[in-house]
């Protein structure tokens, strides 16, 4: 109980305090006019003196009886309205708590104490009573965090906020304690399943479009008699129109081997998870036909309308197309996503490709200066004779032509000392980096073969110095790819860049003539590619190698130019002999590169040689070689080493691939490589 003392001592504050204050300030202003009237007029002075007493002593009297009173009313009102804010709170239709920092509930409302079937008066741990709000879930550092948890079969939106209590508490007087050390939780839930189901219906109903194509139909149709082809059509049309209704899609036929497809977003999250089932399941129909059709799909997703839907799924098909097929391809704006491509490539028997991309090469080359040619880092063998069949088409319309190199290493190394030595080329026939880039200008042509990545060409600054840029490549297209060339050739059903590049010259003119040297190239690069016309070998492979052998190109010369030393030999012969059998059917070896010159071009021959081993269906080399772990891949025909290469930022053909892991050890390299291994095989990708 207060005493008499202890009441003295109740001071007003806040807006009461004003208010007060003013009335005091009357009462002086009151005094100054008292003064003022006393100096004017002594009678009228004295009057109003005394009702200044009067007025005085009143205001006294009255703040003396009604101060207690006013003090109890406001306590009153402040009580009742921390009640009201209370039973407020207390009935408030969003279940909402208070917890103290280690979990253990102070207060809930009686929305909460019903969502958890718990009485209010419950102070036992909030993880007790829903598990997923741990401390894990509590905020930091921040002062307010947002959670999604899933309770009593429905899904609320926790918001948990912190709330400090050295302020409260000092305001109180109550307790001192450590700034920032003592804090409570607020949280409220928040009921989000039915928002949940809308959100995720508009998803599933959101329409898809897409394009399908059969990959092979006039060669699939030609392979059967003509009674059976309308029987093979039809039965791959009644495959095709199965899968995509059971998608609850349509398809309509555009052509007689292109479809457009609509389907939901659902249907396609269900194509993704069987991984396009249909790819495999119409190369099942047979009926005679020696070639199996093959499909590829192209499909744009939220590119911002139904016509941008429609150009990303056209561009997705080119991509399908451009690497060979038989997949799906699933562009979500800047970003594609392949599925299937297991089948490797058919080769077209037709040369109408090649003799139209040879006319106009030769038009663009006759309307510029020079030509300057390179391959990919690294340069090969393959690199380098398609580089001089280049060149040579470029010498034959009288241009000036050039080979941009960097460190030239043993593989290539005795072919660009024969040419140095010929003296049949000009000087500067082999420039370095600095020295193509003076000669690079709007009106030289820059000839990219064998990659068509704009990361993995030799000396990429050449690619921003003119506008005339020719690709000219062998491997399957992927997303990083060279921009604005005036024209493209990629052809991943060529065993070898060398191989496009004796095409080209066939038809480029009817008078060229190649040098002894420059066919014994050229046709070593194909030796190289195809492992001595064993791998990705077609009939028009060997038909380049019969047009090489009329212009000079010697088996013999070119034998004698991949003779290895003892080094090199025991290198390759170590990578077999520690190559370790992953999942019964991958080998896995590390290449040593001490002492090498060109290590990885042993990797790339340990790597075939260990497709000869039963059992092993496909076979990774790492060599650590300039602070690089470069990867060969090899398969022969049961395995799709690109899309493995793909997961680690490689790529290449489906039985050739390669890839390169910077500021990586070869164990870790090894690991990662691993991981990507079983995740494709978990995945039903390989």
């Amino acid at each position: 109980m207060k005493t008499k003392k202890d009441k003295l001592q109740i001071k007003y504050s806040g807006n009461v305090m004003r208010h007060w204050f003013w009335c005091v300030l009357m009462t002086l202003l009151l005094c100054v006019l008292t003064g003022i009237v006393l100096y004017v007029n002594l009678v009228a002075g004295c009057l109003v003196a005394g009702f200044t007493v009067v007025f005085y002593l009143i205001m006294v009297g009255m703040e003396l009886y009604y101060r207690p009173r006013v003090l109890q009313e406001l306590l009153d009102f402040t009580g009742k309205y921390k009640e009201i804010e209370r039973e407020m709170l207390k009935g408030l239709a969003i279940p909402y708590g208070i917890v103290q920092q280690d979990g253990r509930v102070l207060w809930m409302n009686e929305a909460m104490a019903s969502m958890t079937g718990k009485p209010e008066n419950c102070h036992k741990n909030i993880s007790s009573l829903i598990p997923q709000l741990s401390a894990e879930a509590f905020p930091d550092e921040e002062e307010e965090k947002e959670t999604e948890i899933e309770y009593a079969d429905r899904r609320y939106r926790v918001m948990i906020r912190k709330i400090l209590l050295d302020d409260l508490l000092e305001e109180a007087q109550a307790a001192k304690i450590a700034a920032g050390k003592g804090w409570i939780l607020s949280l409220h839930f928040f009921d989000v399943t039915e928002l949940n189901l809308y959100v995720q219906e508009n998803y599933e109903e959101k329409p898809v479009v897409g394009l399908l194509y059969m990959d092979n139909y006039d060669e699939a149709m030609e392979s059967v008699e003509d009674v059976r082809s309308s029987i093979l059509e039809a039965l791959v049309d009644r495959r095709i129109t199965k899968y995509v209704t059971s998608m609850d899609g349509l398809i309509k036929k555009l052509e007689k081997d292109k479809y457009l497809l609509v389907v939901n977003q659902k249907g396609l999250d269900q194509m993704i998870h069987d991984r396009f089932s249909v790819l495999e399941d119409v190369k099942t129909v047979n009926i005679g036909n020696s070639i199996v059709v093959t499909i590829s799909i192209g499909i744009g997703v939220d590119s911002g309308g139904y016509c941008q839907d429609y150009e990303a799924a056209r561009g997705a098909m080119e991509m399908a197309l451009a690497r060979g097929g038989d997949q799906a391809v699933v562009k979500n704006q800047d970003k594609m996503t392949y599925y299937g491509g297991k089948t490797q490539r058919q080769e077209k028997n037709t040369r109408v490709r090649a003799r139209v991309k040879a006319q106009a090469l030769r038009e663009l080359i006759s309307t510029r200066d020079r030509v300057i040619v390179m391959g990919h880092k690294v340069t090969d063998i393959d690199s380098l004779g398609a580089a001089v069949g280049v060149c040579r088409a470029a010498i034959q319309a009288g241009k000036h032509a050039h080979i941009v190199l960097g460190d030239i290493n043993s593989g290539i190394r005795p072919w660009v000392n024969a040419m140095k030595d010929s003296g049949e080329y000009e000087e500067n026939y082999f420039l370095t980096h600095e020295q193509a880039f003076e000669l690079t200008n709007q009106n030289a042509v820059v000839v990219v073969v064998d990659t068509n990545r704009p990361s993995m060409v030799e000396c990429a600054e050449l690619l921003d110095r003119t506008r005339s840029i020719v690709v000219m490549d062998h491997h399957r297209q992927s997303e990083d790819q060279i921009e604005n060339a005036s024209l493209s050739y990629i052809e991943p059903s060529a065993s070898s860049a060398s191989e496009m590049i004796s095409e080209i010259l066939q038809y480029y003119d009817d008078d060229i003539k190649l040098k002894a040297i420059e066919a014994d190239c050229i046709y070593a690069g194909i030796i190289v590619d195809t492992n001595n016309f064993v791998a990705k070998t077609g009939i028009r492979t060997f038909e380049a190698a019969a047009f090489l052998r009329r212009y000079g190109a010697d088996v013999t010369r070119v034998r004698k130019s991949f003779r290895e030393d003892m080094d090199t030999y025991k290198a390759r012969a170590e990578a077999v002999r520690h190559a370790e059998a992953f999942m019964g059917q991958y080998a896995i070896s590390v290449c040593p590169a001490q002492g090498l010159e060109n290590p990885t071009v042993v990797g790339a021959q340990a790597a075939n040689e260990l497709l000869n081993i039963v059992g092993v269906k496909a076979s990774f080399v790492l060599t650590d070689f300039r602070n690089t772990i470069f990867i060969s891949a090899r398969a022969i025909d049961e395995v799709n080493v690109q899309i493995i290469m793909e997961r680690l930022g490689g790529g290449g053909h489906m039985n050739i691939a390669g890839a390169q892991l910077e500021n990586t050890t070869a164990e870790e390299a090894r690991e990662r490589l691993k991981q990507v291994l079983t995740q494709m095989t978990e995945e039903g990708a390989i």
